[in-house]
């Protein structure tokens, strides 16, 4: 049982880098193409929420956001709440690279899971989630309890 958050994380790590080589001939680095997948599902993000569900700093962020922008990939829109944010958009430019990186990612996923029986992949999926929900918890309780 040890193992399996390492095992976990490899098998993470595999699929992006395999996903990395099928799509080295787009012109877009992982973190450009993780910023898009992000805003396509989630548009209009503050940059500040953005880079906290990257998991990035908001400084690094920025510059990736800069070249989706020089790019046309991504625009900045005034947030009207709050004058000093922006609220991030995939343009109408970005939507076939956009296609071409999800038909990427099925043709991936559809590779990557050959062979394994569609009750078991339902399976690990509960299985996961339920991880995620308690490791959440522990992290708030732990958090509770060094305050």
């Amino acid at each position: 049982m040890e193992t399996l958050p390492f095992e976990i994380g490899e098998t993470a790590h595999a699929l992006r880098k395999a996903f990395d080589r099928l799509a080295v001939g787009l012109g877009v680095t992982r973190a450009q193409w993780k910023v898009l997948f992000k805003l396509t599902r989630k548009p209009g993000l503050r940059q500040v929420e953005l880079a906290d569900l990257l998991e990035l700093e908001p400084i690094t962020l920025c510059r990736i956001i800069d070249r989706l922008e020089e790019a046309e990939l991504v625009e900045r829109v005034r947030d009207p709440e709050d004058r000093r944010a922006w609220r991030l958009h995939v343009t109408r430019k970005a939507q076939p690279l956009v296609d071409k990186l999800q038909a990427i990612g099925a043709d991936l996923v559809d590779q990557a899971f050959a062979g394994i029986d569609s009750k078991d992949i339902e399976t690990t999926r509960k299985v996961l989630a339920q991880a995620r929900e308690n490791a959440g918890r522990c992290a708030a309780v732990n958090r509770a309890s060094n305050q």
